[in-house]
């Protein structure tokens, strides 16, 4: 990864991160990608404790596409959140951009239930 890539990437985590801020009512849904994984969790900033965690490891089925995984995994995390008592979030990208495993994960989220 070279030096500008690396700045804008840092720019827009700053920009994205500045204005949310995640409560026990209300957390941040934070998004972690990897080649091969994707990680969501519920964090509560004020605790600075992540309440629900979800990750593609936990999928059983792992013969399909990243983004039908991560399409799976936002329905398995919004399940682990309601069961705890959480209906609304607010979505962190953090600097990556809404654009495929990310959205999917995002918008399957919503579908189950999760408020964002």
């Amino acid at each position: 990864m070279n030096k500008t890539t690396r700045t804008r990437r840092i720019g827009r985590a700053k920009r994205t991160r500045a204005k949310i801020h995640g409560t026990a009512a209300r957390p941040r849904l934070a998004v972690s990608r990897s080649n091969r994984n994707l990680y969501l969790q519920l964090i509560d900033d004020d605790k600075g404790r992540t309440l629900v965690f979800a990750s593609v490891k936990e999928l059983e089925d792992k013969k399909m596409t990243k983004t039908e995984q991560a399409s799976l995994l936002g329905q398995l995390l919004a399940k682990k959140a309601v069961e705890t008592g959480i209906k609304e979030a607010i979505f962190d990208r953090r600097f990556y951009k809404y654009h495929g495993r990310v959205k999917a994960a995002a918008e399957s989220a919503r579908e189950a239930g999760l408020t964002m």
